[in-house]
Protein backbone atom coordinates (compact mmCIF):
# COMPACT_ATOMS: atom_id res chain seq x y z
CA UNK A 1 0.00 0.00 0.00
CA UNK A 2 2.63 2.68 0.81
CA UNK A 3 4.48 1.65 -2.46
CA UNK A 4 0.85 2.03 -4.37
CA UNK A 5 0.76 5.33 -2.44
CA UNK A 6 3.83 6.98 -3.36
CA UNK A 7 3.45 5.58 -6.91
CA UNK A 8 0.14 7.88 -6.99
CA UNK A 9 1.65 10.69 -5.42
CA UNK A 10 4.37 10.79 -7.92
CA UNK A 11 2.03 10.00 -10.83
CA UNK A 12 -0.40 13.04 -9.58
CA UNK A 13 3.47 15.29 -9.77
CA UNK A 14 3.79 14.71 -13.55
CA UNK A 15 -0.14 15.27 -14.24
CA UNK A 16 -0.16 18.40 -12.47
CA UNK A 17 2.03 19.69 -15.25
CA UNK A 18 0.51 18.92 -18.18
CA UNK A 19 2.43 21.07 -20.44
CA UNK A 20 5.66 19.82 -19.36
CA UNK A 21 4.28 16.50 -19.56
CA UNK A 22 2.96 16.79 -23.33
CA UNK A 23 6.53 18.41 -24.42
CA UNK A 24 8.23 15.58 -22.92
CA UNK A 25 6.80 13.33 -25.21
CA UNK A 26 6.26 15.97 -27.93
CA UNK A 27 9.68 17.78 -28.38
CA UNK A 28 11.31 13.72 -28.88
CA UNK A 29 8.96 12.91 -31.53
CA UNK A 30 9.40 16.15 -33.56
CA UNK A 31 13.58 15.66 -33.12
CA UNK A 32 13.23 11.82 -34.77
CA UNK A 33 10.96 13.21 -37.31
CA UNK A 34 12.84 16.24 -38.18
CA UNK A 35 16.57 14.51 -37.60
CA UNK A 36 15.72 11.70 -40.03
CA UNK A 37 14.09 13.74 -42.99
CA UNK A 38 17.17 15.98 -42.46
CA UNK A 39 19.85 13.38 -42.81
CA UNK A 40 17.45 11.03 -45.14
CA UNK A 41 19.01 12.10 -48.24
CA UNK A 42 22.93 11.01 -46.86
CA UNK A 43 21.25 7.03 -46.88
CA UNK A 44 20.04 7.21 -50.49
CA UNK A 45 21.75 6.03 -53.69
CA UNK A 46 23.70 8.67 -55.59
CA UNK A 47 20.74 8.33 -58.27
CA UNK A 48 18.46 10.26 -56.04
CA UNK A 49 20.51 12.73 -55.70
CA UNK A 50 20.06 16.09 -57.91
CA UNK A 51 22.81 18.26 -56.76
CA UNK A 52 22.65 21.55 -59.37
CA UNK A 53 25.66 21.78 -61.80
CA UNK A 54 26.73 24.84 -64.60
CA UNK A 55 28.38 22.89 -67.12
CA UNK A 56 30.09 24.65 -69.82
CA UNK A 57 31.76 22.53 -72.69
CA UNK A 58 34.29 25.02 -75.07
CA UNK A 59 36.31 21.78 -76.25
CA UNK A 60 32.74 19.89 -78.19
CA UNK A 61 35.42 17.21 -78.54
CA UNK A 62 36.39 13.71 -77.18
CA UNK A 63 37.36 14.74 -73.78
CA UNK A 64 34.89 17.46 -73.17
CA UNK A 65 31.79 15.45 -74.25
CA UNK A 66 32.54 12.54 -72.43
CA UNK A 67 32.86 14.64 -69.23
CA UNK A 68 30.00 15.69 -70.53
CA UNK A 69 28.10 12.58 -71.15
CA UNK A 70 29.43 10.96 -67.60
CA UNK A 71 28.17 13.37 -65.35
CA UNK A 72 24.77 13.43 -66.93
CA UNK A 73 24.61 9.88 -66.87
CA UNK A 74 25.48 8.80 -63.36
CA UNK A 75 22.05 10.94 -62.87
CA UNK A 76 23.55 12.48 -60.00
CA UNK A 77 23.58 15.95 -61.09
CA UNK A 78 20.83 18.82 -62.64
CA UNK A 79 23.63 19.94 -65.33
CA UNK A 80 22.66 23.30 -66.43
CA UNK A 81 24.45 24.21 -69.94
CA UNK A 82 22.78 27.90 -70.72
CA UNK A 83 23.11 31.07 -68.60
CA UNK A 84 20.60 31.84 -66.66
CA UNK A 85 19.79 35.70 -67.87
CA UNK A 86 19.91 34.18 -71.63
CA UNK A 87 23.51 35.48 -72.42
CA UNK A 88 26.31 33.51 -73.89
CA UNK A 89 27.85 31.25 -70.84
CA UNK A 90 31.49 32.41 -70.32
CA UNK A 91 34.00 30.64 -67.63
CA UNK A 92 33.49 34.02 -66.19
CA UNK A 93 29.96 33.53 -65.68
CA UNK A 94 30.20 29.98 -64.76
CA UNK A 95 32.40 31.14 -61.38
CA UNK A 96 30.28 33.94 -60.95
CA UNK A 97 27.15 32.04 -60.72
CA UNK A 98 28.86 29.12 -58.40
CA UNK A 99 30.25 32.31 -55.70
CA UNK A 100 26.50 33.76 -55.42
CA UNK A 101 25.34 29.89 -54.26
CA UNK A 102 23.21 29.61 -58.10
CA UNK A 103 24.64 26.09 -58.47
CA UNK A 104 26.91 24.00 -56.51
CA UNK A 105 29.57 23.07 -58.96
CA UNK A 106 30.49 24.70 -62.01
CA UNK A 107 32.28 22.61 -64.86
CA UNK A 108 34.46 24.51 -67.72
CA UNK A 109 36.17 22.20 -70.26
CA UNK A 110 38.42 24.87 -72.28
CA UNK A 111 38.23 24.91 -76.12
CA UNK A 112 40.89 22.79 -77.99
CA UNK A 113 41.43 20.21 -74.95
CA UNK A 114 41.15 17.05 -76.57
CA UNK A 115 43.39 18.54 -79.75
CA UNK A 116 46.30 19.36 -76.96
CA UNK A 117 46.22 15.81 -75.32
CA UNK A 118 45.73 13.91 -78.71
CA UNK A 119 49.28 16.10 -79.70
CA UNK A 120 50.57 15.46 -76.42
CA UNK A 121 49.80 11.26 -76.92
CA UNK A 122 51.04 11.96 -80.25
CA UNK A 123 54.65 13.10 -79.00
CA UNK A 124 55.00 10.61 -76.12
CA UNK A 125 54.39 8.05 -78.40
CA UNK A 126 56.19 9.22 -80.76
CA UNK A 127 58.76 9.60 -78.08
CA UNK A 128 58.99 6.26 -76.99
CA UNK A 129 59.40 4.56 -80.50
CA UNK A 130 62.40 6.83 -81.04
CA UNK A 131 61.05 9.97 -82.17
CA UNK A 132 63.25 12.01 -79.21
CA UNK A 133 64.02 15.03 -82.05
CA UNK A 134 61.07 15.84 -83.83
CA UNK A 135 59.43 15.94 -80.64
CA UNK A 136 61.78 18.50 -79.33
CA UNK A 137 61.45 20.54 -81.99
CA UNK A 138 57.52 20.31 -81.70
CA UNK A 139 57.70 21.45 -78.26
CA UNK A 140 59.51 24.30 -79.19
CA UNK A 141 57.42 25.93 -81.81
CA UNK A 142 54.35 25.29 -79.79
CA UNK A 143 55.52 25.78 -76.10
CA UNK A 144 51.37 25.78 -75.52
CA UNK A 145 51.46 22.05 -76.16
CA UNK A 146 53.91 21.14 -73.39
CA UNK A 147 51.54 22.87 -70.83
CA UNK A 148 49.13 20.78 -68.32
CA UNK A 149 45.91 20.37 -69.54
CA UNK A 150 43.58 21.79 -67.22
CA UNK A 151 39.39 21.42 -66.77
CA UNK A 152 38.55 24.22 -64.54
CA UNK A 153 35.97 23.39 -61.50
CA UNK A 154 34.39 25.40 -59.07
CA UNK A 155 32.47 24.11 -56.01
CA UNK A 156 30.22 26.14 -54.02
CA UNK A 157 32.20 27.17 -50.86
CA UNK A 158 29.95 26.09 -48.17
CA UNK A 159 30.16 22.70 -49.54
CA UNK A 160 32.04 19.67 -47.52
CA UNK A 161 35.83 19.23 -48.63
CA UNK A 162 35.08 15.66 -48.56
CA UNK A 163 32.23 16.03 -50.94
CA UNK A 164 34.82 18.58 -53.31
CA UNK A 165 37.14 15.74 -52.89
CA UNK A 166 34.75 12.93 -54.43
CA UNK A 167 33.44 15.27 -57.03
CA UNK A 168 37.25 16.15 -58.26
CA UNK A 169 37.90 12.07 -58.17
CA UNK A 170 35.11 11.29 -60.81
CA UNK A 171 36.55 13.65 -63.31
CA UNK A 172 39.86 12.83 -62.94
CA UNK A 173 38.75 8.81 -63.86
CA UNK A 174 36.83 10.36 -66.95
CA UNK A 175 39.92 11.99 -68.21
CA UNK A 176 42.04 9.83 -68.07
CA UNK A 177 39.22 7.26 -69.64
CA UNK A 178 39.81 9.50 -72.66
CA UNK A 179 43.31 9.64 -72.29
CA UNK A 180 44.09 5.90 -72.22
CA UNK A 181 41.75 5.24 -75.29
CA UNK A 182 43.83 8.23 -77.42
CA UNK A 183 47.37 6.57 -76.20
CA UNK A 184 45.63 3.35 -77.12
CA UNK A 185 45.33 4.84 -80.85
CA UNK A 186 48.28 6.40 -81.07
CA UNK A 187 50.61 3.54 -80.04
CA UNK A 188 48.40 1.10 -82.29
CA UNK A 189 48.90 3.59 -85.54
CA UNK A 190 53.08 3.76 -84.58
CA UNK A 191 53.24 -0.04 -84.12
CA UNK A 192 51.22 -0.57 -88.05
CA UNK A 193 54.22 1.74 -89.59
CA UNK A 194 56.99 -0.47 -88.17
CA UNK A 195 55.43 -4.03 -88.58
CA UNK A 196 53.49 -5.12 -91.35
CA UNK A 197 50.87 -7.39 -89.74
CA UNK A 198 48.09 -4.43 -88.37
CA UNK A 199 47.67 -4.03 -84.73
CA UNK A 200 44.30 -2.39 -83.09
CA UNK A 201 44.90 -1.50 -79.38
CA UNK A 202 41.58 0.34 -79.42
CA UNK A 203 39.97 -2.53 -77.23
CA UNK A 204 37.17 -1.36 -75.51
CA UNK A 205 38.27 -1.89 -71.40
CA UNK A 206 35.03 0.08 -69.28
CA UNK A 207 33.68 -2.80 -67.60
CA UNK A 208 36.51 -5.29 -67.53
CA UNK A 209 36.56 -4.67 -63.57
CA UNK A 210 33.78 -3.62 -61.33
CA UNK A 211 33.24 -2.91 -57.36
CA UNK A 212 30.43 -4.05 -56.07
CA UNK A 213 29.24 -2.08 -53.08
CA UNK A 214 27.46 -3.16 -50.33
CA UNK A 215 26.53 -3.68 -46.34
CA UNK A 216 28.17 -6.63 -44.76
CA UNK A 217 24.85 -8.95 -43.49
CA UNK A 218 24.12 -12.21 -42.98
CA UNK A 219 21.41 -14.39 -43.89
CA UNK A 220 19.46 -13.23 -41.08
CA UNK A 221 20.16 -9.35 -41.53
CA UNK A 222 19.80 -9.07 -45.36
CA UNK A 223 16.66 -6.58 -44.30
CA UNK A 224 18.26 -4.15 -41.90
CA UNK A 225 19.52 -2.14 -44.26
CA UNK A 226 20.91 1.24 -42.87
CA UNK A 227 18.57 3.96 -43.51
CA UNK A 228 17.90 7.35 -42.03
CA UNK A 229 15.57 6.01 -39.76
CA UNK A 230 17.24 2.98 -38.70
CA UNK A 231 20.01 5.38 -37.56
CA UNK A 232 18.25 8.15 -35.97
CA UNK A 233 15.44 6.33 -33.87
CA UNK A 234 17.53 5.17 -31.47
CA UNK A 235 20.14 7.98 -31.49
CA UNK A 236 17.42 10.68 -30.73
CA UNK A 237 15.40 8.25 -28.60
CA UNK A 238 18.28 8.17 -26.46
CA UNK A 239 19.07 12.25 -26.32
CA UNK A 240 14.89 11.86 -25.59
CA UNK A 241 14.95 9.48 -22.41
CA UNK A 242 17.53 11.12 -20.84
CA UNK A 243 16.13 14.47 -21.03
CA UNK A 244 13.96 12.65 -17.92
CA UNK A 245 16.71 13.97 -15.69
CA UNK A 246 15.17 17.32 -15.87
CA UNK A 247 11.70 16.37 -14.73
CA UNK A 248 12.62 14.12 -12.16
CA UNK A 249 15.35 16.12 -10.44
CA UNK A 250 12.96 19.09 -10.16
CA UNK A 251 10.22 17.27 -8.65
CA UNK A 252 12.12 15.62 -6.08
CA UNK A 253 13.90 19.70 -5.31
CA UNK A 254 9.78 20.96 -4.91
CA UNK A 255 9.04 18.45 -2.63
CA UNK A 256 12.33 19.47 -0.36
CA UNK A 257 11.57 23.12 -1.41
CA UNK A 258 7.71 22.59 -0.21
CA UNK A 259 8.26 20.74 2.69
CA UNK A 260 6.73 17.33 1.00
CA UNK A 261 9.27 15.22 1.29
CA UNK A 262 10.04 16.50 5.11
CA UNK A 263 6.56 15.23 6.04
CA UNK A 264 6.51 11.82 3.98
CA UNK A 265 9.64 10.95 6.61
CA UNK A 266 7.74 11.56 9.60
CA UNK A 267 5.75 8.40 8.54
CA UNK A 268 6.82 5.48 8.52
CA UNK A 269 8.29 5.68 4.87
CA UNK A 270 11.60 4.42 4.33
CA UNK A 271 14.04 5.97 2.07
CA UNK A 272 14.20 3.25 -0.06
CA UNK A 273 10.44 3.07 -0.72
CA UNK A 274 10.25 6.44 -1.53
CA UNK A 275 12.94 5.90 -4.39
CA UNK A 276 11.49 3.18 -5.27
CA UNK A 277 8.77 5.14 -6.33
CA UNK A 278 9.84 7.92 -8.34
CA UNK A 279 11.67 4.98 -10.18
CA UNK A 280 8.53 2.73 -11.19
CA UNK A 281 6.69 6.34 -12.29
CA UNK A 282 9.30 7.68 -14.02
CA UNK A 283 10.25 4.42 -15.43
CA UNK A 284 6.82 4.18 -16.39
CA UNK A 285 7.32 7.48 -18.75
CA UNK A 286 10.72 6.56 -20.21
CA UNK A 287 9.26 3.41 -21.73
CA UNK A 288 5.97 4.74 -23.01
CA UNK A 289 8.61 7.53 -25.04
CA UNK A 290 10.35 4.86 -26.12
CA UNK A 291 7.40 3.52 -27.20
CA UNK A 292 5.96 6.28 -29.08
CA UNK A 293 9.29 6.72 -30.84
CA UNK A 294 9.12 3.32 -32.03
CA UNK A 295 6.00 3.43 -32.99
CA UNK A 296 6.77 6.99 -34.94
CA UNK A 297 9.45 4.55 -37.32
CA UNK A 298 7.41 1.80 -37.72
CA UNK A 299 4.44 3.61 -38.90
CA UNK A 300 5.13 7.07 -39.60
CA UNK A 301 7.49 7.23 -41.25
CA UNK A 302 6.89 5.53 -44.02
CA UNK A 303 3.93 8.26 -44.45
CA UNK A 304 6.52 11.03 -44.74
CA UNK A 305 8.57 8.95 -47.66
CA UNK A 306 11.15 7.98 -45.15
CA UNK A 307 12.03 3.96 -44.53
CA UNK A 308 10.19 1.92 -42.02
CA UNK A 309 11.94 1.29 -38.93
CA UNK A 310 12.84 -2.30 -38.57
CA UNK A 311 13.22 -3.68 -34.97
CA UNK A 312 15.56 -6.63 -35.44
CA UNK A 313 14.52 -10.07 -34.84
CA UNK A 314 14.82 -10.52 -30.84
CA UNK A 315 12.05 -8.78 -28.81
CA UNK A 316 13.00 -10.35 -25.43
CA UNK A 317 16.55 -8.19 -26.63
CA UNK A 318 14.96 -5.09 -27.17
CA UNK A 319 12.86 -5.26 -24.46
CA UNK A 320 15.91 -5.22 -21.73
CA UNK A 321 17.32 -2.75 -23.68
CA UNK A 322 14.58 -0.46 -23.62
CA UNK A 323 14.56 -1.03 -19.64
CA UNK A 324 17.99 -1.03 -19.26
CA UNK A 325 18.30 2.54 -21.01
CA UNK A 326 15.15 3.58 -19.14
CA UNK A 327 16.61 2.55 -16.00
CA UNK A 328 19.85 4.50 -16.64
CA UNK A 329 18.20 7.60 -17.16
CA UNK A 330 16.02 7.55 -14.36
CA UNK A 331 18.83 6.54 -11.82
CA UNK A 332 20.97 9.19 -13.44
CA UNK A 333 17.72 11.71 -12.83
CA UNK A 334 17.27 10.40 -9.49
CA UNK A 335 21.28 11.26 -8.62
CA UNK A 336 20.80 14.75 -9.96
CA UNK A 337 18.10 15.88 -7.75
CA UNK A 338 19.95 14.27 -4.50
CA UNK A 339 22.82 16.54 -4.95
CA UNK A 340 21.58 19.73 -6.38
CA UNK A 341 20.46 22.52 -4.15
CA UNK A 342 18.00 24.03 -6.12
CA UNK A 343 15.80 23.61 -9.22
CA UNK A 344 18.02 26.13 -11.40
CA UNK A 345 21.17 24.11 -10.42
CA UNK A 346 19.38 20.85 -11.18
CA UNK A 347 18.07 22.00 -14.59
CA UNK A 348 21.04 23.66 -15.88
CA UNK A 349 23.17 20.74 -14.64
CA UNK A 350 21.06 17.69 -16.00
CA UNK A 351 20.30 19.98 -19.42
CA UNK A 352 24.35 20.27 -20.53
CA UNK A 353 25.31 17.35 -19.14
CA UNK A 354 22.92 15.12 -20.80
CA UNK A 355 24.06 17.20 -24.20
CA UNK A 356 27.43 16.93 -23.21
CA UNK A 357 26.83 12.76 -22.99
CA UNK A 358 25.20 12.64 -26.36
CA UNK A 359 28.07 14.65 -27.98
CA UNK A 360 30.76 12.38 -27.06
CA UNK A 361 28.58 9.25 -27.33
CA UNK A 362 27.73 9.53 -30.59
CA UNK A 363 24.32 10.84 -30.56
CA UNK A 364 25.23 14.00 -32.73
CA UNK A 365 28.53 12.81 -34.64
CA UNK A 366 29.36 8.74 -34.64
CA UNK A 367 32.20 7.55 -33.22
CA UNK A 368 34.32 6.32 -36.06
CA UNK A 369 34.93 9.60 -37.32
CA UNK A 370 36.11 11.06 -33.73
CA UNK A 371 39.88 10.72 -32.85
CA UNK A 372 41.22 7.88 -31.15
CA UNK A 373 41.30 9.80 -28.01
CA UNK A 374 37.26 10.68 -28.80
CA UNK A 375 36.30 7.28 -28.78
CA UNK A 376 38.16 6.23 -25.82
CA UNK A 377 36.03 8.79 -24.17
CA UNK A 378 32.56 8.12 -25.71
CA UNK A 379 32.91 4.20 -24.11
CA UNK A 380 31.94 6.08 -20.56
CA UNK A 381 29.08 7.67 -21.95
CA UNK A 382 25.46 5.82 -20.68
CA UNK A 383 24.37 7.14 -23.79
CA UNK A 384 26.68 5.36 -25.83
CA UNK A 385 25.41 2.15 -24.54
CA UNK A 386 21.75 2.81 -25.24
CA UNK A 387 22.91 3.70 -28.69
CA UNK A 388 25.22 0.44 -29.70
CA UNK A 389 22.98 -1.41 -28.01
CA UNK A 390 20.28 -0.72 -30.22
CA UNK A 391 22.31 -0.58 -33.42
CA UNK A 392 23.42 -3.51 -32.46
CA UNK A 393 19.60 -5.06 -32.69
CA UNK A 394 18.25 -1.93 -35.40
CA UNK A 395 20.94 -2.31 -37.76
CA UNK A 396 23.53 -5.74 -36.72
CA UNK A 397 20.83 -7.93 -36.25
CA UNK A 398 22.09 -9.11 -32.45
CA UNK A 399 20.15 -11.14 -30.24
CA UNK A 400 19.90 -11.09 -26.63
CA UNK A 401 24.00 -12.35 -25.97
CA UNK A 402 25.12 -9.54 -28.24
CA UNK A 403 23.14 -5.93 -26.19
CA UNK A 404 23.58 -8.19 -22.64
CA UNK A 405 26.87 -6.04 -22.80
CA UNK A 406 25.45 -2.71 -22.99
CA UNK A 407 22.33 -3.86 -20.90
CA UNK A 408 24.45 -4.59 -18.25
CA UNK A 409 26.35 -1.42 -18.02
CA UNK A 410 23.44 0.21 -18.55
CA UNK A 411 22.09 -1.37 -15.23
CA UNK A 412 25.40 -1.16 -13.47
CA UNK A 413 24.82 2.70 -13.72
CA UNK A 414 21.85 2.58 -12.69
CA UNK A 415 23.14 1.06 -9.41
CA UNK A 416 25.75 3.62 -8.78
CA UNK A 417 23.70 6.48 -9.69
CA UNK A 418 21.00 4.84 -7.13
CA UNK A 419 23.52 4.75 -4.44
CA UNK A 420 24.80 7.98 -5.11
CA UNK A 421 21.04 9.26 -4.18
CA UNK A 422 21.33 7.01 -1.05
CA UNK A 423 24.52 8.32 0.66
CA UNK A 424 24.06 11.82 -0.75
CA UNK A 425 20.54 11.36 1.58
CA UNK A 426 22.65 10.09 4.70
CA UNK A 427 25.13 12.69 4.62
CA UNK A 428 21.97 15.34 4.92
CA UNK A 429 20.35 13.44 7.76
Amino acid sequence: MKLAALFRKDLLLLLRDPWGLVLLFLMPWALVILMASLQDSTFRTLDEQHIPLLLLNEDADSLGNTVSRELADSHLFDITTTAPDGQPLTAEAVETAVARGDYLIGVVIPSGTTDRLRQRVARGVAQAFGGEEDTVAEAETDPLSAQPLEIRLWVDPTAKPSFRATLLSAVREHMLTVQNRLLLGEISRHVNRLIPMPIDLEMETEGWITVHESYAHTSSTADLLPNATQHNVPAWSMFAVFFIVISLAGNMIRERETGCFARLLTMPCPYALYLTGKVLVHLLVCLLQLALLLVTGLYLMPHLGLPPLRLGHDHAALALMCIAVSLSAVGYGLAIGSVARTAQQASIFGAVSVVILAAIGGVWIPTFVMPPLMRTVARISPLNWGLEGFNTLFVRGGGLSDVAPYAAASLVFFAIMLGVAIVRRKMKS
